[in-house]
């Protein structure tokens, strides 16, 4: 399946390896896909990848400025601790991010039907 050609005309696997690299291509694919099945699994894994993550930054960022706020009026220390803190979140986030992106690029150029934890049984269930 995944060197068949997908519905923008490339090879299956670089169809879906640029659905990682380049989430707006995924959700593209999502909408025009019909026949690929792979292409399709890996566009719905990847647009779920990618608002997970970004879901999950604007929690974390929202939590850490209201803890920013309460703390800084209790103590500066605690406020720079919490800053400290989040800012090492963020990079973790950012890695995860990016490894996320990568790994599923990688597989699915490789041909894998790789499951993400959680978004991949959804993904399949939706393909």
């Amino acid at each position: 399946m995944q060197n068949q050609k997908s519905a923008i005309g490339l090879d299956g696997n670089i169809a879906a390896l640029l659905g990682y690299i380049i989430g707006i291509i995924a959700l593209i694919e999502i909408f025009i896909e019909k026949d690929n099945r792979f292409v399709r699994f890996h566009a719905i894994q990847a647009v779920l990848f990618h608002v997970g993550m970004w879901v999950l930054f604007f929690f974390v960022w929202i939590v850490v400025v209201i803890l920013g706020v309460i703390l800084s009026q209790v103590s500066t220390a605690l406020a720079s601790i919490v800053w400290i803190l989040s800012t090492l979140i963020f990079l973790v986030w950012f890695v995860a991010l990016i490894g996320g992106i990568i790994l599923g690029a990688v597989k699915s150029y490789g041909g894998a039907m790789f499951k993400f934890p959680v978004i991949g049984s959804m993904a399949e269930k939706w393909t």
